[in-house]
């Protein structure tokens, strides 16, 4: 292999911190479509929090110092033919009948074919199901490039494994699958992962494995979870509280203490729909992995029934009342919203004529305007009165809110990630 160059296609959670690894060592192309994207970044800034400043700048510098080491950015499509390495890091959502949408993929291997070379290799991370790769997006660049597959270029398939919000579980400290098309390639890809990863790498014997074993990981949590919020459906009923049942039964050695709750997210959510197309297509009807996403997709309704339900207990007028949702992000202490059960408990309420004031200091406003049409607030009135208020995400900013004010004033307190003081809640998840 000669010497690489690297063009990271996408520069989400996933391909950001990706780009700017590589950038230290290697000549990097940080590219993506959305000018205002590259314009922050290129001023030093990263509205997902998720990126490393200091290394990025770093990697500027390098690249200010020496044309062909570094890192730069761009949204213009002639500058990736500089480049002989393409790493995709697109998204892979589902549409509206939760089936796979390839579009972003498809669109990704239709630039890439504009723009690959004899002997470049193409490497995918963005989750899909087994056979993807091979199947629907290395075809689109073979039409467009007229170039033949594993003789004029190559292929390779290395899932992210980005936890956004987790300063722990990085890209660097986070073990990385690899694959290749072929042996050689396998061996290139795989050394290329290895240069950058301090927690090593594993090849897989294929790039449908790969592909596999990242689709699994997802749908096996989304699974674990579905079981947790079934039994808090079940325990609801009975009138015991899931958390004190998982606490005693969690003091069997090998008992996995999963917590009930929203289960949203650019990854959880989704990739189990992929997987279950996958098999569908084949002729088999995952009933166990469907079952998991009916359970969790029915939590977020079920909470805001919960809440409805407290609050005519406690004497409240449900229609004209007013509702305070603490947290929109899909988890804590992170700006990511993709996939948000919470507003799927905002439209719950407000079809019972409540009005609902949801207040996230680290959500953008403007993206969850523009993404669920619904205005949130960026600061609280602590004057103004709620009837019920509600702990949607646990970020650090609500470990001193002041529940017992809202508890004592006579409204209905809900807590989603059991972590209020029971004082001062009438009900959690």
């Amino acid at each position: 292999m000669k010497k690489y160059k690297i063009a990271v296609i996408g520069l989400g959670y996933v391909g950001l911190p990706l780009a700017i690894e590589f950038g230290k060592k290697y000549k990097v192309l940080g590219y993506d479509i959305n000018q205002n994207r590259v314009d922050e970044l290129q001023n030093g800034f990263d509205h997902t929090l998720e990126a490393d400043l200091e290394g990025m700048k770093t990697a500027m510098e390098i690249r200010n110092k020496n044309p062909e080491s570094g890192l730069s950015f761009s949204n213009v499509e002639k500058d990736l033919k500089d480049y002989n390495t393409y790493i995709v890091t697109v998204p892979t959502p589902i549409n509206n009948f939760n089936m796979p949408d390839l579009r972003p993929l498809i669109k990704a291997s239709q630039m890439l074919g504009r723009v690959i070379k004899k002997d470049d290799i193409v490497i995918y991370e963005s989750t899909t199901y087994p056979g993807c790769t091979e199947d629907d997006c290395i075809p689109v660049i073979e039409e467009v490039s007229r170039l033949k597959f594993n003789t004029d270029f190559f292929a390779g398939y290395s899932p992210e494994r980005i936890n956004p919000g987790d300063k722990i579980n990085t890209l660097t400290s986070i073990k990385k699958v690899t694959s290749g098309s072929t042996p050689e390639i396998a061996d290139v890809v795989d050394k290329l992962y290895s240069s950058i990863i301090t927690a090593g790498t594993h090849k897989a014997p294929s790039i449908k494995i790969a592909e596999a074993s990242k689709i699994i990981e997802n749908a096996q949590r989304d699974v674990n979870i579905s079981f947790v919020n079934e039994l808090a459906l079940i325990f609801d009923k009975i009138g015991i509280d899931t958390n004190d049942v998982l606490e005693a039964a969690g003091t069997k050695w090998n008992f996995l203490k999963y917590r009930p709750g929203l289960v949203g997210g650019h990854c959880i959510s989704v990739d189990p729909y992929y997987l279950a197309s996958k098999a569908e297509s084949l002729g088999y009807v995952p009933q166990v992995i469907l079952s998991g996403r009916h359970v969790n997709n029915s939590i977020a309704p079920f909470i805001a029934n919960k809440v409805l339900k407290l609050m005519i207990q406690k004497g409240q007028t449900i229609k004209g009342s007013s509702v305070l949702i603490l947290g929109v992000t899909f988890k804590e202490n992170c700006p990511d919203i993709r996939n948000t059960k919470v507003i799927d408990i905002y439209h719950e309420f407000c079809e019972f004529g409540t009005n609902v004031d949801i207040y996230d200091p680290w959500a953008i406003a403007e993206e969850v305007k523009h993404e669920y049409g619904v205005e949130i607030i960026n600061s609280l009135d602590v004057n103004k009165k709620y009837q019920a208020v509600l702990l949607a995400v646990a970020h650090d900013e609500f470990k001193t809110f002041d529940f017992e004010k809202y508890y004592r004033a006579g409204a209905a307190v809900f807590d989603t990630k059991a972590v209020v003081d029971r004082r001062w809640v009438d009900g959690r998840l």
